[in-house]
């Protein structure tokens, strides 16, 4: 929004105001979407948990075959948080970004449709007091459906950069910078996969106090660098990768989800007095993934948020091995669970979660200079 102020008044005829020269440029911008994310987030925190607390009573339901000291511990804590995370990254997006891009949309779309989803399954768990929500599979089709209308968006409204016109439906290679698979419309659905796969990985982390927060941050940080880069001509030009028009104010996006996760770990952090639930991490890892297949850095994804792809595969390696022989991998899955029944403390597991997500974001970030 303030970014068509700073135009329209700039506009011939309409005069000139000179502290919104500042809006033009994306870093000013960013910023402010990170502070104006955490104001509207911490503003909201007691009062709306408070609320929660009231409508929901026995709050999140707690696992019963899980961590006992959960069950204990963390019994009546309310869920829903993310529609804090939701409010403060939706306003700070809008009130910041260049709403004429049609990547903002895109990211938005999916961000607020899965927030959507994720409320629908954290009210039925509260309402049945039970940790199943609503059909995973029915739940599935609509997040790629809800995917794949983004990822149209893109193709069909994004500007095309003139060096490689097939660029919004291919696949480009880390390292190997050149390389592009053109897979047409086919790109629907690996751009899809993506997304899903992102969303739902990040759900599964979900698990501790702070353990999804965090990481969350630090793949938006650096998804963040990633759309400013390459949605400059230089620096894209410099480190010899696909230059994508428009994909930088995707960073503005990164930006308010930096502040939306600092505002809502102020009451995530141990004990929690509210946690995330469905409705924060499905909409968040949605958004993280949407923003990835935006940037054309989707294999990146798999190392930036290599933690969610461990606790996503660990959860699979699970279910798989023990319908095939009857015995489990692990002591608890996902594997932060393994790791408490192993004898780490909670908070042990998630600072070295913690320490993991950055050493893998900055992995990530390396492979832009590696050739």
């Amino acid at each position: 929004m303030f970014y068509w102020l700073y135009e329209h008044f700039s506009a011939g005829g309409h005069g000139h105001v000179s502290v919104l020269n500042l809006v033009k440029y994306l870093t000013f911008r960013t910023g402010m979407s990170v502070f104006t994310a955490q104001i509207i987030v911490v503003a909201m925190g007691s009062r709306f948990i408070r609320w929660m607390q009231a409508k929901q009573g026995k709050g999140q339901p707690i696992r019963a075959e899980g961590i006992q000291r959960h069950v204990l511990e963390k019994a009546g804590t309310p869920t829903m948080g993310g529609v804090m995370i939701l409010a403060g990254l939706i306003v700070g997006t809008l009130l910041w970004a260049d709403l004429s891009n049609v990547y903002v949309w895109a990211v938005l779309l999916v961000t607020a449709g899965y927030g959507v989803l994720g409320f629908l399954d954290d009210y039925a768990k509260v309402t049945k007091q039970s940790s199943d929500g609503i059909s995973g599979r029915v739940r599935l089709l609509l997040e790629a459906a809800i995917a794949m209308v983004a990822i149209s968006m893109i193709i069909l409204f994004a500007a095309k950069p003139p060096e490689a016109p097939d660029l919004l439906t291919s696949v480009a290679f880390p390292v190997v910078k050149q390389a592009l698979l053109n897979l047409h419309w086919f790109y629907l659905l690996f751009g899809a996969f993506v997304i899903v796969g992102a969303a739902n990985a990040v759900n599964f982390t979900d698990g501790l106090d702070g353990l999804a927060t965090v990481p969350v941050m630090i793949a938006a940080a650096a998804y963040g660098l990633i759309a400013y880069l390459v949605g400059n001509f230089v620096f894209a030009n410099y480190l010899q990768l696909h230059f994508v028009p428009g994909v930088g104010e995707i960073a503005v996006y990164c930006g308010a989800m930096i502040g939306a996760g600092l505002g809502f770990l102020w009451y995530n952090a141990p004990p929690a007095r509210i946690f995330m639930g469905d409705t924060g991490s499905l909409a968040l890892g949605g958004g993280i993934g949407a923003v990835a297949v935006s940037t054309r850095h989707e294999i990146v994804l798999s190392i930036v948020g290599g933690l969610f792809v461990a606790e996503l595969l660990s959860v699979v390696i699970q279910v798989a091995w023990f319908r095939r022989t009857g015995r489990r991998i692990f002591l608890m899955a996902p594997i932060h669970h393994h790791f408490e029944k192993v004898g780490w403390s909670e908070s042990t597991v998630v600072i070295r979660f913690w320490i993991v997500s950055i050493m893998l974001a900055l992995l990530g970030l390396a492979t832009l200079k590696l050739r």
